[in-house]
């Protein structure tokens, strides 16, 4: 067995927990789809060529409110922004990559995917973090796939007793917990999770855009003071 695919079937076992909480999030956003008022159709190619849960749902609703146009483009522009921080982070191990293939790993970057590489890249614990990225990421468009569709043309069959909201958080605690390995991380996600919290009421959703930025701001310079030489006044 070759290092890639080595390292592929390592990002498929490492993302495998993770797919359970998928498929309740993606029968969600199937659903919400269609009580939107989405057409089958044009739902399936809405959730292929965004490829984004927390943004779709959320559009989803507003589409459904009969929100203008730009607000539902806004919205997702908004939740989208944490991938431009995801990329800038994993972008340097994916440099010497051709132009398409970058983008095919920019259109499968979602939080389960990226947390689980970036753990496993930055310790070097992989040989082909490209092979590793794909073998995480890709289990992922699958499965979210398979079951937004379930939920676009099973919806109505599926109880409203099961509960499925449930999924939504849960999926992200676990990638958040499964990040918080070390001091900085864990005051930038402290910091910029307070923040957004408190700024929740503000309008047009800046206030996930302020915790973001708050929490980069605390975990650089949690890292920065950590960094810095300690000065120690003595005597001869």
């Amino acid at each position: 067995m070759t290092d890639a695919q080595q390292d592929f079937r390592a990002g498929l076992k490492d993302i495998s927990p993770l797919l359970l909480g998928i498929i309740p999030f993606g029968l969600i956003s199937g659903i919400a789809a269609i009580n939107a008022g989405i057409p089958e159709g044009t739902a399936m190619l809405y959730s292929v060529f965004v490829f984004a849960g927390a943004s779709q749902l959320a559009t989803y609703q507003l589409i459904g409110a009969g929100a203008a146009s730009f607000v539902v483009i806004y919205t997702a522009l908004i939740i989208n922004m944490r991938f431009v921080v995801y990329s800038a982070s994993i972008a340097p191990f994916f440099k010497s990559l051709a132009n398409p293939r970058k983008w095919l790993y920019a259109y499968l970057l979602t939080d389960q995917g990226y947390a689980i590489s970036i753990l496993r890249v930055r310790d070097h614990n992989i040989t082909d973090p490209q092979w590793y990225y794909l073998g995480a990421s890709v289990p992922i468009w699958v499965t979210w796939q398979v079951f937004s569709a379930a939920g676009i043309y099973l919806g109505s069959n599926i109880p409203a007793h099961w509960g499925l909201d449930f999924a939504i958080p849960l999926t992200f605690l676990a990638v958040l917990v499964g990040a918080l390995d070390d001091t900085d991380t864990v005051i930038a996600a402290a910091t910029g999770g307070l923040v957004a919290v408190i700024a929740h009421p503000l309008p047009l959703n800046l206030g996930l855009i302020i915790g973001i930025l708050t929490g980069i701001l605390a975990g650089m310079t949690s890292g920065i003071l950590r960094k810095r030489p300690s000065t120690r006044k003595g005597g001869a």
